[in-house]
């Protein structure tokens, strides 16, 4: 069809077809590349001492084995930052905390073997003195019960922040035999005792201040340490294997996992319980308990690695140029429906036709009319006439 209008139309939807087939699919998306999904290994490692001075401890040094919970865990590690410590505890009968389940004024008060989701032990039906002004419940538990209503702001290892954390990562691509750690080659160990990770100076260098992680995701270490967290330490491994290995490196990236949200402040933060047993002189087991706050590190590990193959390089190229009938179809559609003349172009490209099935019936009638004329008589004469013309004749 000669029209300027419709050609250049048909040469824009092409242009569009073939920018999109090679740039997007082939340039963006790497469409001639086999892919494989990285499978990975991490192990970390811990540094720091710090110093505390308190009226219930007096001065104590924490290094590794006393704040980092367990020593080793599965692509995670927690580093404690503050603590309510319960020393001395042993078995006995004690005074339960005071709340609205637990305050009385008789032993009629107290039910004997009573527990609830929040008792600190077993009530034993008395009521005792909890201090000068309060009563209440007696329970058979590790006494003196954990009093864990207030939490020491600043945090108890504020000095957390300056810690580092050695994050070990080996990852492997089955499908191409490559393997690789974020430890590079040009790596030596001088340099690994002296850097710490900077997105601008020190982009690979796998040892991380704590506070650096938790500023990067825009958050404040010291009031993340009260309460504790949960943040996440991110490994991005995207390579294209077409290019020499050197150019296969990790991209770190960091965010906080839990929700901060300050309309939600319902049960905030991380925290758990553990207890360090003793054996007293007498035989008798004593204990001190820790509730525990402090910050999980999430060490995630994601990557794709694409190499040439020519499986997929010939489905993209079929797939490319059969988006090119596409431009016939919407020449199509502007032209019947969008251009002036669509009322002429629509009658020149279809042609209408009758029933095939109804056009052959109409023509058995007329050969069956022009072999069996019709007979009938005459109401008035009564002769009989036929016609085999169309015309009715008398007959004798």
């Amino acid at each position: 069809m000669r029209n300027s209008s419709l050609n250049l139309f048909m040469v824009f939807i092409y242009c569009f077809l073939q920018s999109f087939s090679f740039r997007w699919v082939f340039l963006w998306e790497k469409g001639y590349q086999e892919t494989d999904a990285v499978v990975s290994s991490v192990t970390t490692k811990v540094k720091g001492v710090t110093l505390t001075n308190t009226s219930l401890l007096g001065a104590r040094i924490w290094d590794v084995a006393d704040y980092v919970i367990p020593p080793q865990g599965e692509n995670t590690v927690f580093v404690m930052t503050n603590a309510i410590l319960t020393l001395n505890q042993s078995q006995g009968r004690c005074p339960e905390l005071p709340d609205d389940q637990t305050k009385c004024e008789v032993d009629n008060n107290c039910v004997p073997g009573y527990v609830s989701t929040h008792s600190s032990g077993i009530q034993t039906g008395k009521c005792v003195p909890y201090n000068s002004s309060i009563k209440t419940c007696e329970v058979f538990a590790w006494c003196p019960v954990e009093d864990d209503y207030h939490i020491p702001k600043p945090a108890f290892l504020r000095e957390a922040e300056n810690f580092t954390l050695l994050v070990k990562n080996n990852i492997w691509y089955r499908k191409f035999n490559f393997s690789k750690r974020n430890i590079l080659p040009t790596i030596n160990s001088t340099y690994l005792k002296n850097c710490i990770y900077d997105a601008q100076t020190d982009p690979f260098c796998p040892i991380f201040r704590l506070g650096k992680i938790v500023e990067a995701a825009g958050q404040d270490f010291q009031e993340m340490a009260v309460e504790g967290g949960v943040m996440a330490l991110q490994i991005n491994w995207d390579c294209n294997l077409d290019r020499a290995a050197s150019h296969c490196v990790p991209k770190y990236s960091f965010r906080r996992l839990d929700n901060k949200d300050s309309a939600h402040t319902v049960s905030p933060g991380y925290n758990f319980r553990f207890a360090k047993y003793y054996k007293n002189s007498d035989g008798t087991d004593s204990r001190t308990l820790v509730k525990a706050y402090g910050i999980r590190f999430d060490i995630m590990v994601f990557g794709k690695a694409g190499k040439f193959d020519v499986i997929p390089t010939m489905i993209n190229i079929g797939s490319g140029l059969a988006l090119f009938g596409v431009a016939t179809v919407l020449c199509d559609i502007f032209v019947l429906y969008c251009m002036k003349k669509k009322y002429y172009y629509r009658e020149k490209k279809y042609k209408y036709v009758e029933d095939y099935e109804l056009v052959s019936i109409n023509k058995g009638r007329v050969k069956a009319n022009l072999l069996h004329p019709l007979t009938h008589r005459d109401s008035k004469t009564g002769c009989r006439m036929f016609t085999s013309n169309g015309d009715f004749e008398p007959q004798f």
